[in-house]
C-alpha cells in the first residue's frame, strides 16, 4: 500500500548497519562512521546533496567574458593599407579579404592574392571578387564612431569636387506571396512557323437537335498549311464524336472544298479572309 512505500526505503540501509554491527570487522566499522559523517555532511547542506552550490549560480552578465579589441584587430584589419576593413571584399579563390578600394587597386598591375600570391583570374581578376557584408557589419560594431568618419569622408571628399553624393542602396523589399509560387509564363507565346494557317470552324446547315454531336470546345485552331480538307473532317469527326454515317460538307465562303484541297492552295484562292 501507499503507507508502507516511504519504510520500504530504508529497509536495505537498516540491512546494512545491522550486518555491519554484527560484523567484528574494525574496517567495516570505520566504513559505518565514514558513511554517517557523509549523511550529517548531506543533512546540514541542502544544496550539495542535489549538486548545486549557491557561489556557482552566477548571472549571465557575470558569465560573458569582456575581449579586448586587441585581439579582434589581426581578423579586421587589411593587410594593404594596414587599417580596418572599409566595404570589406573577399577573392573567391583564397578567401583573403581587404578593403575593396586597396584589392581594386593591387589588381591593377597584378593578378595575384597578396597575401598568398595565387593566381586569382588569368586575365579579370576582378571578377573573382565578392563583397562581403556581414563581416563588414561586424567591424562596424567592434570599432566605435568607424562608420561615421567613413561616411563624413565620404561626404567631405564630394562636396570639395563638386560633385552629387551617392545615395546609400536601399533594399527593396522582396514581396511575400502566399500559397504556391505561381509559375512565370513568357510575356509572348511564340506559334511555331510551320503552324501558318488559322482557321475558324463555325456549325452552320443543319437543323439544332438533328443527330447527336458534341458541340467544339474551340472553334479557333492552327494548323499547316499542307493540311487537306480531310484532315479537317477528320478533326471534326473525332471533336464531334460524329456517327460514321453522317455526312460532312465542309465549305468556306460560298464554296464547297474537296477532300484533296490543302489549306494554302484555298488561302492563294480565295483569299487569307475568306478562310473561315
Amino acid at each position: 500500500g501507499a503507507p508502507g512505500c516511504s519504510g520500504s526505503r530504508s529497509l536495505p540501509f537498516e540491512f546494512e548497519r545491522s550486518r555491519s554491527e554484527s560484523s567484528g570487522d574494525e574496517d567495516d566499522d570505520e566504513d559505518d562512521e565514514e558513511e554517517e559523517m557523509e549523511e550529517e555532511e548531506l543533512e546540514g547542506d541542502p544544496g550539495a546533496r542535489f549538486g548545486t552550490d549557491d557561489g556557482e549560480l552566477d548571472s549571465d552578465d557575470d558569465r560573458e567574458r569582456m575581449i579586448n579589441l586587441a585581439e579582434l584587430t589581426p581578423y579586421i584589419l587589411c593587410s594593404i593599407c594596414k587599417g580596418y576593413f572599409i566595404d570589406a571584399t573577399t577573392i573567391t579563390e583564397c578567401l583573403h579579404t581587404f578593403c575593396k578600394s586597396c584589392i581594386v587597386r593591387h589588381f591593377y598591375y597584378s593578378n595575384r592574392c597578396p597575401k598568398c600570391n595565387i593566381v586569382v583570374h588569368q586575365t579579370q581578376p576582378l571578377y573573382n571578387i565578392r563583397l562581403d557584408r556581414q563581416l563588414q557589419d561586424i567591424v562596424y560594431k567592434l570599432v566605435v564612431n568607424l562608420e561615421e568618419r567613413e561616411k563624413k569622408q565620404m561626404h567631405d571628399f564630394y562636396k570639395e569636387r563638386g560633385l552629387e553624393v551617392p545615395k546609400p542602396a536601399v533594399p527593396q523589399p522582396v514581396p511575400v506571396s502566399r500559397g504556391r509560387p505561381r509559375k512565370v509564363l513568357g510575356s509572348v507565346f511564340r506559334i511555331p512557323p510551320e503552324l501558318d494557317i488559322s482557321i475558324l470552324l463555325e456549325f452552320i446547315g443543319a437543323n439544332e437537335g438533328t443527330g447527336n454531336f458534341k458541340p467544339l470546345e474551340k472553334k479557333f485552331v492552327r494548323v499547316s498549311g499542307e493540311a487537306t480538307i480531310g484532315h479537317v473532317e477528320k478533326f471534326l469527326r473525332r471533336k464531334m464524336d460524329l456517327d460514321p454515317t453522317c455526312q460532312v460538307d465542309i465549305i468556306c465562303g460560298d464554296h464547297l472544298l474537296e477532300h484533296y484541297q490543302t489549306l494554302r492552295e484555298i488561302r492563294q484562292a480565295i483569299g487569307e479572309s475568306a478562310v473561315q
